[in-house]
C-alpha cells in the first residue's frame, strides 16, 4: 500500500471520527434544548394553575383615582404589598380580627425597568375612610380587610393602587427556604418569635448571613431594639434579596416550589395573565434599580394608644416621588 492510500485511509477515519463527535455533540444539545423547554412549559402551567387560583375578582375595573384602567405590559403601576399573620397556628388567636403586620407600596416604572418600595409603619396614625376616623393604619385590615386598605392607603398619599397582593406568612418562610434561604445582614442580635407565635424560638447574632425562612420572617417583624422605620428598611432589603437570590442561575430549578409557596398562600386582583409582565423586572437581576423609600415621623400619644405620627413633609416628599415615577401628575 503506497502511502497517498495510507494517507487517504487516515483521512478518511477522522472524518467519520469527526461527523461522530459532531453528531453525538449535536444530540446532546438538542436533549437539553427539549429539557429546558420542557421544564419552561412545565413551570408555566404550574405558575397558570398557581397564580390563577390566587387570583380574586375585587369586582373593581380600575382604582377610582385613574381615569381609565391600566395594563402592566406598558403602562406604569403601582402594588400595595399586604403581610398579614392569620394566626393559623394559635388557637387563641383564630377568629380575631386579622390586621396587616407589614404594608409597602410598590411603583414600577416600565421604560426605566425600576422599582420604589415604600414601607408604611404599621402604626401610623392616618385616616381611615371605612370608619370616617383615624386609627392605626394596620387597624383599616380589621375594619373591611383588602378593600379598606387600598382605600386607606390611596387617601394618605393619593395614588392609585392599581394592584395587591395580600400574603401571609407562610408564603414568606415557605419562599426563603424554597430558595435555600437569603442573605441579609442583621444589624443586632435578638430573639423573636417564630411563625407558630412560640416566644423567644428564633435567635440571631449580628452581622451578615444566609437566613432560612423562620429566620428571616423574625428579622422582618422584629422591632424590640428600634422602631417602625427600620424596621420597615429591614423589611425592604429582605425582598430586595429574595429577588435577587430568585434571579440567580441557580435558583432556576426551584422555582416550581417558589411557585408553590406563593400560590398557596396568596390572594391578588392581578391575573396570570397580566402577571407575567412583571417577570422582565425579576429576570433583571443585579441589573434591576429598587429604591427604598421611608416616610419619617415621631412617637404620639394622646391617651393609652401608641400611634406613629407621620412627618407632613417626608409624607409629601415620598409622595411627590411615587408619583413622578409613576408619571401621573
Amino acid at each position: 500500500m503506497s502511502n497517498n492510500q495510507k494517507r487517504r485511509i487516515v483521512k478518511r477515519k477522522k472524518k467519520r471520527t469527526f461527523k461522530k463527535r459532531a453528531l453525538l455533540i449535536l444530540t446532546i444539545i438538542s436533549v437539553l434544548f427539549l429539557a429546558v423547554l420542557t421544564y419552561a412549559a412545565y413551570l408555566y402551567v404550574k405558575a397558570d394553575s398557581a397564580f390563577s387560583n390566587a387570583y380574586e375578582d375585587d369586582g373593581s375595573e380600575k382604582s377610582d383615582l385613574r381615569e381609565s384602567s391600566v395594563d402592566p405590559k406598558i403602562d406604569n403601576v403601582s402594588i400595595l404589598i399586604m403581610g398579614v399573620d392569620e394566626n393559623d397556628h394559635d388557637e387563641e388567636m383564630i377568629g380575631q380580627p386579622v390586621r396587616t403586620d407589614a404594608l409597602m407600596l410598590a411603583t414600577l416604572n416600565r421604560e426605566t425597568k425600576s422599582v420604589k418600595m415604600l414601607s408604611i409603619p404599621r402604626d401610623s396614625y392616618v385616616f381611615i375612610p371605612k370608619i370616617n376616623d383615624y386609627s392605626k393604619i394596620n387597624h383599616a385590615f380589621a375594619y373591611g380587610e383588602t378593600q379598606a386598605t387600598i382605600r386607606t392607603v390611596e387617601h394618605l398619599l393619593d395614588i392609585p393602587i392599581d394592584y395587591y397582593f395580600k400574603v401571609n406568612f407562610e408564603a414568606f418562610v415557605e419562599v426563603v427556604d424554597a430558595l435555600d434561604g437569603v442573605n441579609v445582614d442583621v444589624p443586632y442580635e435578638f430573639y423573636e418569635q417564630n411563625s407558630h407565635n412560640v416566644l423567644d424560638a428564633i435567635h440571631l447574632l449580628p452581622g451578615e448571613q444566609e437566613l432560612d425562612g423562620e429566620e428571616a420572617l423574625a428579622l422582618a417583624r422584629t422591632r424590640k431594639l428600634d422602631n417602625d422605620i427600620e424596621r420597615g428598611k429591614r423589611q425592604q432589603d429582605i425582598l430586595k434579596a429574595i429577588v435577587k437570590k430568585s434571579a440567580s442561575l441557580g435558583s432556576i430549578l426551584k422555582y416550581d416550589q417558589v411557585i408553590a409557596a406563593v400560590g398557596n398562600n396568596m390572594t391578588t386582583n392581578m391575573k396570570f395573565s397580566e402577571m407575567k409582565s412583571l417577570f422582565t423586572y425579576v429576570t433583571a437581576g443585579a441589573d434591576l434599580d429598587i429604591e427604598a423609600l421611608t416616610i419619617d415621623g415621631y412617637d404620639y400619644q394622646p391617651g393609652a394608644v401608641y400611634y406613629w405620627q407621620l412627618d407632613e413633609e417626608s409624607l409629601n416628599n415620598a409622595t411627590t416621588t411615587l408619583k413622578e415615577h409613576l408619571n401621573i401628575n
